[in-house]
Parts: C-alpha cells; structure tokens; sequence
C-alpha cells in the first residue's frame, strides 16, 4: 500500500532491505534505500518516477491498488537513470499512450534504453503543469548527476521532487528524515554526496542557489533515494552548499596497503606523529585493501590532507592503492593536500608515484615521498613519527 504524504500526494516506491551494492559494484549501500515514486491527485493525476525493474511487476501491481492505470494523466521522470526508470516498460504495457514528461536529455535515455516511441513530451526550466488545485513546475537540474536530471516543484503542497539531490542509499519504513537515528542519516547522506555529486559541486552551488532565489515556500523535500526530508527540509540544503565548497574538516586521512605489515606500521607511526603535533587534528587511518572504498572516498572528502601509503611491488604500487587513487581522480576534490610513503625490498618505486597520481588527483603534494628499507626498526619508527609532525607543519605553512 501507498503512504499519503500530503494533501494530494501518495509515496508508492519500493523500500530495498536487502540492496548492498549498487551501480555494479560501485557503490556500497550497507543500510539499504529505497525507490521513491510519488502519486499527486489532483483535476489531473501524475505519477513522478518509477523504481528499479527488478521491482517492476509489484510496483505495477502496487500502484493498481492506489489507483486505476488508466486514470493517470501524465508520468513525470526527473532523471532516467535504470533505478528510476527501470519499471516505466512494464507501466507503459498497462497505459501506453499516457505523455511522459521529461527534458529533451531524458527523452533521448528513455530512448535509448528502452528503445520505444512513447509520447514525449519535453519540459525546460520554467514550465508549469496545471493539475487542479496544484501545479507542477519544472526545473532543469543538468548533471545533479546525470544530464537529464531535473527537479520538479508541486504548489499548494509545496514539495521539491529532487530526484537524486538530497538523496541517499537509506532503507526505512517510517519515511522521514526526523523519524530515524540522525547520526545515520547524515552519514550516507555526506556519503551519497562526496561519491556521487562531489565532482559536480559547481552546479550543486549554480542550482541550489538558483532553486533558493525562487523563495518557493516548501514544506518536504522529497528525493528519489532514502528519506523525505519534511522536518526542517532546509537543513540538508544548508549542508549541500556546505559540501559543495570544497568542504574539509580537521581531519587528515592516511590510506595504506600492505604486504607483510611494514607499511601498516609506517602508517600508524605517521598518525601518532600527526597527534603529538596537533591532538586536535581527527586521525583516521584506512586499508585500501578491506576497508569500502566508498567509506574510504567519504573519509577523503571530510579531510584537509590525506597520506597515501604501498609497499612497492613489480616496481609500482599495490591495485588497492591503484583503485582508491583512480576513484579519489574521479571525484575531484578541492583544496587539499597530500603526501606518501611506503616500504620496500629493493627498487621502493611506490611512494614517488603515488606522489605523482596524488598530484594528478588534484591534490597539492607537500614534502618528499617517505621510503623504508624492509622491516621498520625502532629509528625507522621514529622516523615516521617524525615524518608525521613535519606533514602537519608543512600543512599548516602552505
């Protein structure tokens, strides 16, 4: 059964318990999500999005219960990605000649995936859809994250369909933000953030302030993904310009790989020499080869520096470190800095090209690669110590 959410609005998705992966593989999501569809009734009766097309059969045979196929108007997709779109096949079955309401971007995926001449209908920024007693007005939203994406703003009720901005991959039953532990919340929320949207910070910043400089009275937010934002849904708006500006707490990340544990003692000697410098600073260390990588690019996001850390191996560094470090590249993160280290048998190549990857990355690449022959001894250990209060300082300098 559907969940009213307001006056004329019914929540009609598809909460995913068992969902831990996503994109492939790309994207952990340990607490689940969700696909949410919303049913506005009105004069007129639409449906924004659909769900993933594993779930297209009982989302169909969901939504027969809410209301009769026939009866909606129109079917509004604000971004067609497949766990949007996925169920939009076997809906159009049912009710093929119903108009789909997308940008001119959308209709081109739609197209592409599915490969049918539905009845398109294109929408810009501006343009309004009367349905009674509310009205929808659309918003292009390009590359918040895909080109398609847009935003559409119903009046009366006053609820922003955002799609996938303010999203995040977090399964509940209860619906709202204000309903379930915030701690959790806000953790996949800066995670869905830093892994998907960060590249995309300059449009966030352009969008969000363009949608805010509307004065559009709003009482939810209500994204594709996770919770409908309806206690004070300013809130994450606030964090998402936070975030866009090339967010950093006081935190320093070292990431490392090891073989037979002399890197991993590198890394901790580092870290309690960054503590001696400054308590202050959060230390959080993460193995490349069993922590999520998408935790990993969350903890990266949060830092004003980070250190990267391999053992050399066939002349080069580890694949753990080579993955973390291309999808760090990917994200393009702002304004911080970085360093390397790492042990080695004999050519100890590593931590000089982890430094040029770093510098690839975008980072700024402060003081020599750290390099140490075999086992680290107790000078060696100190060393590292050593190494650890000096990054801080040149941080502090540069």
């Amino acid at each position: 059964m559907g969940k009213k959410i307001s006056e004329h609005v019914t929540w009609v998705g598809k909460v995913d318990w068992e969902l831990k992966r996503f994109h492939g593989d790309e994207f952990s999501t340990d607490r689940g999500s969700s696909y949410n569809s919303y049913l506005i009734r009105d004069k007129k009766n639409v449906l924004i999005d659909t769900v993933w097309q594993p779930f297209d059969k009982e989302f169909v045979a969901r939504l027969k219960e809410e209301i009769d196929l026939h009866d909606i108007d129109y079917i509004v997709m604000n971004h067609n990605e497949i766990d949007h779109s996925g169920s939009l096949p076997e809906l159009m079955r049912e009710i093929p000649d119903t108009p789909i309401y997308c940008t001119k971007k959308g209709e081109a995926i739609i197209r592409g995936h599915y490969h049918q001449d539905w009845n398109f209908v294109n929408v810009k920024t501006g343009d309004t859809l009367p349905l009674g007693e509310t009205t929808l007005t659309f918003v292009e939203a390009p590359m918040l994250h895909w080109p398609d994406t847009m935003f559409s703003y119903l009046s009366g009720d006053n609820i922003l369909f955002s799609n996938d901005g303010f999203g995040q991959h977090f399964a509940t039953e209860s619906l709202y933000n204000d309903t379930v532990r915030q701690e959790d919340l806000y953790y996949e929320a800066e995670k869905y953030y830093a892994n998907i949207l960060n590249l995309y910070s300059p449009m966030v910043t352009k969008k969000v302030k363009e949608v805010l400089a509307l004065n559009l009275p709003l009482s939810m937010i209500a994204p594709s993904h996770g919770v409908i934002w309806k206690e004070n849904p300013a809130q994450i708006v606030e964090k998402y310009l936070q975030w866009a500006d090339a967010y950093q707490e006081n935190q320093i990340t070292i990431i490392y790989d090891t073989m037979w544990n002399s890197t991993r003692l590198m890394a901790e000697s580092i870290g309690l020499g960054i503590q001696k410098a400054d308590p202050s600073v959060k230390v959080k260390l993460m193995n490349a080869a069993k922590d999520d990588k998408n935790d990993i690019c969350t903890e990266v996001f949060r830092s004003k520096a980070i250190l990267v850390g391999s053992p050399t191996i066939n002349y080069g560094f580890t694949y753990a470190i080579g993955g973390i470090l291309e999808m760090i590249k990917g994200l393009k993160f702002k304004k911080k800095k970085a360093a390397s280290f790492g042990s080695y048998g004999w050519s100890g190549d590593a931590p000089k090209q982890i430094a040029e990857k770093l510098a690839e990355c975008g980072f700024e690449v402060v003081g020599d690669p750290l390099r140490k022959l075999w086992v680290p001894d107790q000078k060696a250990i100190e060393e590292c110590r050593s190494y650890g209060e000096n990054f801080c300082a040149l941080i502090r300098q540069q």
